[in-house]
């Protein structure tokens, strides 16, 4: 497990019955540009099917957070997201989407997607 994995808390499902898609937008997510060093601004589109746990919300917030001083490109820190969670919550299945702000003129949508094997 590593330090960012760390943060993320995690609560028993209480339907795990049931195929169910939670959906969690986080509208303020920053990340460093590798090489200019700018701030990064995107939304994050987290949608889960949970198998045994879901993701605590206040430790969420506080992992996507702990991105803001990581010189990191889109590529990488939106599959770094998408395994972290996987690893954390093994879900049936699971999307991560990262919509970039405009940069040089250029919008940037990153989607990465885990299905667990059955």
């Amino acid at each position: 497990m590593n330090e960012k994995q760390k943060i993320l808390e995690t609560f028993p499902n209480p339907n795990p019955e049931r195929d169910y898609i939670i959906i969690h937008t986080a509208p303020e997510f920053t990340s460093l540009c590798p090489k200019t060093g700018q701030p990064d601004f995107a939304t994050i589109i987290l949608e889960y099917i949970p198998d045994k746990l879901c993701v605590e919300l206040k430790s969420y917030k506080f992992y996507l957070q702990s991105f803001r001083n990581d010189g990191i490109y889109f590529e990488a820190v939106t599959n770094r997201i998408l395994n972290d969670l996987v690893e954390t919550l093994q879900p049936r299945k699971m999307k991560l989407t990262a919509k970039f702000n405009t940069r040089g003129g250029i919008h940037s949508d990153i989607i990465a997607e885990y299905k667990k094997e059955q």
